[in-house]
């Protein structure tokens, strides 16, 4: 679970880099009392020292790769191997769908 302090950070991080300003833990620290939150004095710091060793468009265009391998190995190793596999539930055939069309979609939003 992420704390108020990381994700104010990293948010920040992403605005400068958006932005194209240098990411320093002083820009970062502006950034996050302008939005009026407090967070503990060496988040700043540390998203620095990240974003100076670390290519900030990589970590962006990666952000899914690393938690999907992670969560894959936590799980494959907490879960204990059984021999029952359950049914898959099977799709209800005779039900039938009315798909509306966008004018009767937009009506709707106003009746």
């Amino acid at each position: 679970m992420s704390s108020t302090g990381e994700l104010a950070c990293t948010y920040a991080c992403l605005i400068l880099h958006d932005e194209g300003i240098p990411i320093t833990g002083e820009k970062i620290g502006t950034l996050v009392k302008a939005a009026n939150l407090q967070v503990e004095s060496y988040w700043p710091s540390l998203f620095d020292k990240l974003c100076e060793k670390k290519n900030v468009d990589e970590l962006i265009m990666n952000v899914s790769s690393g938690g999907a391998a992670a969560s894959t190995g936590a799980v494959a190793t907490a879960a204990p191997a059984t021999d029952h596999v359950a049914p898959a539930a099977a799709p209800n055939m005779h039900e039938e769908k009315k798909e509306e069309s966008d004018d009767e979609a937009m009506f709707s939003l106003f009746d």
